[in-house]
């Protein structure tokens, strides 16, 4: 059997941390999915003066030898390699749009989900707006801007409204704090999305992946958070910097985060939910969502994630193991997903 031509499409058109980030990702997912026998693979790096180029692997000496190239260059080598199909490993909003995109105009199949519902997405009030007309239950919110207050009451959450990793995101609650959180959030996003703060019970997230046409609910994974020392999830639970300076991701072990089990009584009525978030949507291949649970244990949706970058990290891979499927399984069938559904862009 010939080998898939797989292209891993890493870095980012923004900003050095977003390629950092990319790199990160893509890393753990070239370490933990390669397999000669089934796949040949190849990646393309993007940085933030929109140049791309073609290392053999995601060593720093390896993409600095690597030579630069323009997008019509570019666009011929990948011509060359006559890819099968495109893994998305950028986590930029012009990663999750616009590159994903120009594989639709190159007719080259990628996993995940659109590019149109990407940029959807980045919009956190949008997905809010959708999700709650089909009968999701969503924390009342506004759109603000620089110099604009508040309506709703204090306290709130403060995020940007397109940024992901919390980044930016606050918990204010009084208004003495609001001008700084603002601000802070502003750094990252023209608008941002203040909410009432939904006290805590629980924090789940919830994947949801499709197998011959059907939704299949994963395991949720909860995380440890509390009342009142850590009341909601920060950039600190999710990256860090190694000694090194380099980025790298911030611990993962069962006191920060763990999956539940099924027999959980959360569990049915987040997955009820997060199937209605995903068809809602018009998600494909895989999605994930984030929830609060009240004191009274009411799940709340939060935001949605419809990225995976198939690192043994990430959180569907994690999902998707504890449900029995191991990562070469859930990585090889979303390929194949990917290439039938070749036909959704054509």
């Amino acid at each position: 059997m010939t080998p898939l031509r797989i292209l891993h499409l890493v870095g980012s058109a923004v900003s050095d941390f977003y390629v950092d980030l990319s790199r990160l990702y893509a890393q753990d997912c070239l370490e933990n999915t390669a397999n000669p026998a089934l796949y040949e693979f190849h990646i393309a790096y993007i940085t933030p003066d929109k140049q791309w180029r073609f290392p053999v692997e995601l060593s720093q000496e390896a993409i600095a030898t690597a030579k630069p190239l323009s997008l019509a260059q570019a666009l011929q080598v990948l011509e060359q390699l006559q890819i099968d199909v495109m893994v998305p490993q950028m986590f930029c909003v012009p990663g999750m749009t616009q590159y994903r995109s120009l594989f639709e105009l190159l007719n080259i199949p990628y996993v995940g989900n659109t590019a149109d519902l990407m940029a959807l997405v980045s919009d956190k009030a949008k997905t809010k707006a959708i999700v709650a007309a089909a009968g999701v239950v969503v924390p009342a919110g506004e759109v603000l801007r620089a110099g604009d207050l508040p309506s709703i009451n204090f306290p709130v959450v403060i995020k940007p409204m397109n940024g992901d990793n919390s980044i930016g995101v606050t918990l204010v609650k009084d208004i003495a704090d609001y001008d700084a959180a603002l601000q802070t959030a502003l750094t990252h996003s023209d608008e941002v999305l203040v909410e009432t703060f939904i006290p805590l019970g629980r924090e789940i997230r919830c994947g949801v992946i499709v197998q011959a046409g059907k939704l299949i609910c994963l395991p949720l994974e909860e995380y440890a958070l509390d009342a009142a020392t850590r009341p909601i999830r920060s950039y600190a639970d999710k990256l860090k910097q190694n000694d090194t300076g380099d980025l790298d991701f911030a611990a993962k072990d069962s006191t920060k985060s763990w999956v539940i089990d099924t027999s959980d009584p959360i569990t049915e009525s987040v997955w009820a939910m997060a199937r209605k978030c995903h068809e809602a949507l018009g998600c494909r291949h895989y999605s994930l969502f984030d929830f609060r649970i009240d004191p009274h244990g009411n799940p709340w949706f939060l935001e949605a994630g419809l990225y995976c970058s198939f690192a043994e990290t990430s959180v569907l891979s994690a999902m998707t193991e504890a449900a029995g499927i191991p990562l070469d399984k859930f990585f090889h069938g979303m390929l194949q997903d990917a290439m039938d559904d070749r036909s959704s862009f054509v």
